[in-house]
């Protein structure tokens, strides 16, 4: 068997997608990666094939300057939860798709020449989406986010089912952004619908471009935590199939500074690519951890390390760190509720405090809460007291049971086992 991998040329994406793809490669399964060029050397570190295909104009390697769509989120997320939404659905109305046309013909070529027995695609990927489905071949879809990346039943792209207790919309302020996102929902499903014609006249039009799927569903993420509503309106044949974590040996640094741990609570902050341009909001937390009198490691990304000085000698802060290495030895992990984090912690039994900023970050922070895994913050109101008193009581919280993973077995019989 042949399993062809489609990722963006994005850490945070590559990721997950590598953690099924390295399953199917412990089945004794041929891999082979279409991605950009930054993801290549983890490509072939992890012993894949790699084939160079474009997917965007952008690409992150886990470190981001900011330009000016940067800064104009960063300026929304400031605002708070609403304008962030506002933002990003504004700006997903400008850039569509990235040359859907000639994407979806690159993957044809890609598909013809490998044959593959099952394609692995990042759901918003929507570029890989449209030009595996305009092949159409059979393909697995892996949500990389929270399941409601998928829209099911009443739910619109890129609005939360569900909120936080602490960051609840007004409801004028949310029926206004709703109107906004079935005019983008709309715009969307035409440029999809227009290059769908272009790319294979003989199909039929969608009706939202944004629920399209492959014939198996794999969500990254357990069961367990999403609200029970959903259920019914999932796809037919789908699978929870726990958190993907990868694999991190630790350089010689970090494995001293997990050493060197002195009965003080290990803390790992880290806000994402993106949000951690928020020095405002990481000078809080380190603030909040200095008087919990946390020892710490913190990912500042391409903030500068002068902007949090002075700061305790056995802190470890550097633009990025190796998470899944340090969380192993870390006691609490205060974050932006992006997937990976949330499944990084539940998958290490590591207590998690979350202060959510945009997109799916919502609504993983709301089934935490409301399952009681997590304590949520609003990163723009934060008390540097509270948040003090709120570390040290959340240490004081049992440690969580570790989240199990699908076994990498039954993982890749979930690939070989569905018909494609």
């Amino acid at each position: 068997m042949t399993l062809l991998v489609i990722s963006p040329d994005f850490i945070s994406h590559y990721s997950p997608l590598a953690v099924v793809a390295r399953a199917a490669k412990l089945a004794g399964k041929r891999v082979i990666v279409a991605t950009g060029v930054i993801m290549a050397p983890h490509v072939q570190a992890e012993g894949f094939e790699w084939i160079l295909l474009q997917l965007g104009k952008g690409a992150n390697s886990g470190i981001a300057d900011q330009n000016p769509a940067i800064k104009r989120f960063l300026s929304a997320t400031k605002e708070g939860a609403m304008a962030t939404i506002r933002c990003q659905a504004l700006d997903r109305e400008k850039d569509l798709l990235w040359q859907p046309e000639q994407v979806a013909k690159n993957i044809a070529q890609l598909c013809e020449q490998i044959e593959p027995d099952n394609i692995l695609v990042d759901h918003i990927s929507f570029g890989s989406t449209l030009g595996v489905y305009a092949t159409g071949r059979k393909f697995t879809t892996l949500i990389p986010g929270h399941p409601s990346q998928l829209p099911v039943g009443q739910e619109r792209y890129g609005i939360p089912a569900q909120w936080p207790s602490c960051m609840q919309p007004e409801p004028a302020v949310l029926a206004q952004q709703e109107q906004i996102t079935d005019r983008v929902t709309a715009a969307f499903t035409k440029r999809w619908n227009e290059a769908l014609a272009i790319i294979a006249p003989t199909m039929a039009p969608v009706k939202d471009a944004f629920r399209i799927h492959g014939d198996l569903v794999l969500y990254n993420s357990s069961k367990q935590y999403q609200a029970t509503s959903r259920s019914p309106n999932l796809p037919k044949n789908h699978q929870f199939i726990g958190p993907l974590i990868r694999d991190e040996v630790l350089a010689e640094p970090y494995r001293q500074w997990l050493e060197e741990a002195d009965g003080r609570p290990q803390v790992y902050v880290a806000l994402g690519t993106f949000l951690s341009h928020r020095a405002d909001v990481l000078g809080n937390i380190s603030d909040a951890l200095q008087q919990a009198g946390a020892r710490v490691a913190m990912a500042i990304g391409a903030t500068p390390i002068a902007e949090f000085e002075p700061l305790p000698k056995d802190w470890l802060i550097e633009p990025s760190l190796p998470q899944v290495g340090l969380l192993r030895g870390c006691d609490i992990i205060i974050h932006h509720g992006g997937n990976n984090s949330v499944q990084e912690a539940l998958g290490l039994g590591v207590r998690q405090i979350i202060m959510p900023f945009s997109t799916d970050q919502f609504a993983n922070a709301a089934d935490l809460e409301r399952t009681g895994h997590a304590s949520v913050v609003s990163p723009n109101h934060i008390c540097i007291a509270t948040l003090a008193q709120l570390i040290k009581s959340t240490m004081a919280l049992p440690k969580p049971e570790k989240l199990m993973p699908l076994n990498p077995k039954l993982l890749a019989s979930t690939l070989t086992g569905h018909k494609h």
